[in-house]
C-alpha cells in the first residue's frame, strides 16, 4: 500500500500555526496594556501601527530573499512589542498635552515635534542593534539573517507610521473636557492611569530623589549585581550550549562496518539495530500508554535518508547501512527523542564488527557535539595520538559514539620493494607497478572518433588471467633488455589491508575524531575539559602532532567571534546616532554604559526557566541593547531640555516622573508581546524561547536601569565634569 512518510509540510504547518497563535495572543495583550494606561481610543491608534508595520515588513520579504518560515515568523513576534515603542513615546507625549487642556489638533503636532528627533534616532539605534546577526557564517549564517531582515524593515515602516499617520489620527481625538466618565471602559482606564500617576508622584519620585542623593552607592549596587551575574555565568553555574535542545520527530542511525565485509553481515547488523528500535518503542508504548513509533525504514548497503539529496546520491557499499525512524509528532507523545535514543542504544547492545555508529535527530543542530582533527607528518604518530585522545574521551560520562576517520580498506597486495634479482635486471619499483597496472587495469592503446564522442581503446589481460592470485604471481615483468621474469622474482610483496581513504590538511596527514553526548552531558563542558587536561599536553607527548576543532565547535567559535565583532561595530554606530540628537560627545556614554546591565535581567530569566545559555540567548542580548538605548535616550533628552532654572538632581527627578509612563509602556508592551512565546509548552518552540527570554526579561530589568541607573550616571558624569572645570579654573 502507499503511505505518506516524513511529510515535512505537516511539521511546517504545525509550526506556523504555533507562531501565528502566539502572535495573535501577543497582539491582544499589547492592545490591552495600551488601553489600560492610555485613553482606549489613543491605545487603538497606537496599536494600529502594528498591522501597518507588519504589512510593510511582509511586502519587503520577497525582495530581501526571505521566505515565510519558522524564524521569519518568530521575528514578527520578537518585534511585536518593540514596533509600538516610537508610537507610544509620541502618543504618550501628545496625550499628556491633551490632559493639560491643550486642543488635540495643536497637541498632536507640537507633541510629535517635541520628541520627534529622539524617536527617529531611537528607532535607528534599535535597527542597528540587530545588524550583527547579518554577517554570520556557517549554520548560523543560514538562520539568523532572517531576523534582522524582517525586524529592520518592520521598524522602518513603524517609524514612518508614527511620524506621518499617527499625528493626523490623534488630531481627531476628543478634547480632555469631552471625555465621558460614565463609560465603564473609560472608568477602568482612569483608575489604572490615576493609580500609576499616584505611584509616580508619591513613591517613585521621592525614592528617586533619595537614590540620586546617594547616586554613587546606587551605581555601585548595580555594578556589584552585574559582577555577581557575570561571575555566576563565568563560574560554570550556567553552562553554554551552542544550539538549544530541539525536539525532532525523525531519528536516524547510520553505521559502517569494516570495508569489504560480506553484505550478509551488514544485513544482520541492520536487523539487530532495527529490532532494538522496535523494542525501545514497545517499552515506551507500554510505559506511556500511547503510540511512539510511526514508521521505520531499514536499509542495508545504502544510506538513503538524510543523504538522498547529495550530488552523487546516497552512499552505496556493502559495509554501510541505515535505520531511520519517524516518531509520532512531539505534541502526541510524552517521550522525547533524546530519551528514545538513549533507550535505543541500551536495547542495541554491542553490534559485531561496528566501526562507526551515529544516531541523530533531524533538527537545526550544528553536527556532532565533539569534532576535531589531529594533523601530523608521521601517520603512525597521528594514529597513536588518536588512540590516546579517544581513550580520554571514553573516560567522560555521557560521551557516546566515539569514532575516527582512520579506517582500513579492502584486502590488497602491496609491493614492498625490489629483490636483488630485480635490481640486477635494472628495474625500478615504478616500472613494476606500471606494468601490473597496465595488465589488470589496462593501458590506453588508441582513441577512436565515434561521431561527437572519443572512445578509448584499453589493452589488458583477459578476464581469465585476472581472477586468481596465482596468475598475478606468475605474471611476467619485462626488463629494459627485453627479458621476462616472474613478478615474485623481482619484487617483495605481502597481503594486507590499506587505508580506505587518505585525508590531508595543509599537506599533513589528518585523522578526524567525532563523538556525541547523551542525557544532561554538555558538549561544551566536555570540550573545555578535554582541551585543558588532554589536548594541552598533545604537542609534548606527540611532537609534530597538532589539533583543530571542526563541526559544531568551529561553528560555535566562528559565530561567537562574528557576533562579537558585529556588536562592537553596532556599538560604534549607536554612539554616533545617540550623539547627534544629544549634541554631545560625553552624554552618549551615559546611555552606552547601561547596555551591559541589561544582561542581568536576561540571565535571571534563564535561571527562572532553567535554561542553558545558547547562541539564541546571545542574539537576544544583542537585540536588547537597542531597546535599552531607546528608552534611555528619551529620558536623557528630557533632562537636557528641562534643566534650565532648576537643580540638576531636581531636573532628573522631574524627567523620571514625566517619562515614567512612556518607559513603563514600552517595556511592558515588549514583554507581553513575547509572553505567549515565553509560556509556550510545545516542544517545537524550545528552539526559539531562549532569545525571547533574553529580550523579555532583559527589557523588564532595563526599566529599572532606565528609571534609576541612567539618572544616577547622568549626575555622576556631571559631577566629574564640574570637578574638571574647577581644576581647570584653578590652573
Amino acid at each position: 500500500k502507499l503511505s505518506i512518510w516524513n511529510d515535512q509540510s505537516e511539521y511546517l504547518e504545525g509550526r506556523l500555526r504555533l507562531l501565528v497563535k502566539n502572535a495573535v495572543f501577543g497582539l491582544l495583550l499589547v492592545l490591552l496594556v495600551l488601553a489600560l494606561f492610555l485613553r482606549p481610543s489613543l491605545a487603538f491608534l497606537v496599536a494600529l501601527g502594528i498591522p501597518v508595520s507588519f504589512a510593510g515588513g511582509l511586502w519587503l520579504m520577497p525582495m530581501l530573499g526571505i521566505s515565510v518560515n519558522m524564524i521569519s515568523l518568530f521575528s514578527f513576534i520578537l518585534v511585536l512589542g518593540i514596533v509600538v515603542d516610537d508610537a507610544i513615546v509620541t502618543g504618550e507625549n501628545v496625550y499628556s498635552r491633551i490632559q493639560k487642556g491643550e486642543h488635540p489638533q495643536s497637541a498632536s503636532w507640537r507633541g510629535t515635534h517635541e520628541v520627534g528627533t529622539v524617536v527617529v534616532f531611537g528607532v535607528l539605534t534599535t535597527m542597528v542593534a540587530f545588524t550583527p546577526m547579518l554577517g554570520l557564517s556557517g549554520v548560523s549564517g543560514k538562520i539568523w539573517p532572517n531576523i534582522p531582515l524582517v525586524v529592520i524593515p518592520t521598524l522602518a515602516f513603524s517609524l514612518l507610521q508614527s511620524k506621518f499617520v499617527l499625528p493626523a489620527h490623534m488630531a481627531l481625538l476628543a478634547p480632555h473636557r469631552d471625555e465621558k466618565p460614565n463609560n465603564p471602559i473609560f472608568r477602568l482606564q482612569r483608575r489604572v492611569a490615576d493609580a500609576l500617576e499616584r505611584f509616580v508622584r508619591n513613591t517613585y519620585m521621592p525614592k528617586l530623589d533619595v537614590l540620586l542623593r546617594w547616586r554613587y552607592v546606587t551605581t555601585a549596587g548595580f555594578i556589584a549585581l552585574l559582577i555577581v551575574t557575570i561571575g555566576y555565568v563565568a563560574g560554570g553555574r550556567m553552562p553554554f550550549k551552542f544550539f538549544p535542545d530541539v525536539e525532532g520527530d525523525v531519528v536516524t542511525a547510520k553505521f559502517e562496518l569494516s570495508m569489504g565485509v560480506p553484505f550478509e553481515d551488514t544485513g544482520r547488523a541492520v536487523a539487530q539495530i532495527e529490532a532494538a528500535a522496535v523494542a525501545a518503542a514497545k517499552h515506551f508504548e507500554k510505559q506511556e500508554g500511547g503510540l511512539v513509533l510511526r514508521h521505520y525504514l531499514a536499509s542495508a548497503g545504502v544510506q538513503p535518508f538524510l543523504t538522498s539529496l547529495a550530488p552523487d546520491g546516497p552512499p552505496r557499499a556493502t559495509h554501510v547501512g541505515e535505520v531511520t525512524l519517524e516518531l509520532m509528532p512531539s505534541a502526541q507523545r510524552a517521550v522525547g527523542s533524546e530519551e528514545f535514543i538513549d533507550r535505543w542504544r541500551m536495547e542495541m547492545g554491542q553490534v559485531p564488527g561496528l566501526t562507526q555508529l551515529s544516531i541523530t535527530t533531524e533538527t537545526a543542530g550544528g553536527g556532532n557535539a565533539i569534532d576535531l582533527n589531529l594533523n601530523g607528518q608521521d601517520l603512525e604518530q597521528v594514529r597513536e595520538a588518536t588512540r590516546w585522545v579517544k581513550d580520554a574521551l571514553g573516560e567522560f560520562d555521557g560521551v557516546v559514539e566515539i569514532s575516527d576517520s582512520d579506517r582500513i580498506g579492502k584486502d590488497e597486495l602491496r609491493l614492498l620493494g625490489l629483490t636483488p634479482a630485480g635490481r640486477a635486471a635494472g628495474l625500478r619499483l615504478q616500472d613494476v607497478a606500471l606494468q601490473v597496472r597496465a595488465a589488470y587495469y589496462g593501458d590506453e592503446a588508441q582513441r577512436l572518433q565515434r561521431g561527437r564522442d572519443e572512445v578509448k581503446v584499453m589493452v589488458r589481460f583477459p578476464k581469465s588471467d585476472r581472477r586468481t592470485l596465482h596468475s598475478l604471481e606468475e605474471m611476467k615483468i619485462r626488463t629494459r633488455d627485453g627479458d621476462e621474469l616472474p613478478l615474485r622474482q623481482v619484487v617483495d610483496y605481502d597481503y594486507g589491508r590499506g587505508p580506505s581513504v587518505i585525508n590531508r590538511i595543509d599537506r599533513r596527514r589528518s585523522i578526524q575524531i567525532t563523538a556525541d553526548t547523551e542525557g544532561d552531558t554538555n558538549g561544551t563542558d566536555v570540550v573545555n575539559a578535554l582541551e585543558k587536561n588532554t589536548l594541552s599536553k598533545l604537542s609534548s607527548r606527540f611532537p609534530g602532532v597538532s589539533y583543530a576543532f571542526e563541526g559544531e565547535q568551529k561553528d560555535q567559535a566562528d559565530s561567537v567571534r562574528e557576533i562579537g565583532v558585529g556588536f562592537l561595530g553596532a556599538l560604534v554606530a549607536m554612539y554616533v546616532l545617540i550623539a547627534i540628537p544629544l549634541r554631545s560627545y560625553w552624554q552618549p556614554l551615559i546611555i552606552m554604559s547601561v547596555i551591559p546591565f541589561g544582561i542581568i535581567g536576561a540571565i535571571i530569566g534563564h535561571i527562572l526557566f532553567g535554561m542553558h545559555l545558547s547562541i539564541m540567548s546571545m542574539c537576544g542580548f544583542v537585540a536588547l541593547a537597542g531597546v535599552v538605548v531607546n528608552d534611555s535616550l528619551v529620558l536623557v533628552d528630557f533632562v537636557n531640555r528641562h534643566r534650565e532654572g532648576r537643580s540638576l538632581r531636581h531636573a532628573a527627578v522631574v524627567a523620571g516622573g514625566r517619562r515614567f509612563r512612556a518607559i513603563i509602556l514600552t517595556s511592558l508592551t515588549t514583554f507581553v508581546g513575547l509572553m505567549p512565546m515565553l509560556l509556550e509548552t510545545d516542544m517545537q518552540a524550545r528552539f526559539l524561547i531562549p532569545m525571547a527570554v533574553s529580550l523579555g526579561f532583559g527589557i523588564l530589568f532595563a526599566t529599572t536601569i532606565t528609571l534609576v541607573l541612567v539618572p544616577s550616571i547622568y549626575l555622576i558624569l556631571e559631577d566629574l565634569r564640574a570637578l574638571l572645570m574647577r581644576r581647570r579654573l584653578r590652573a
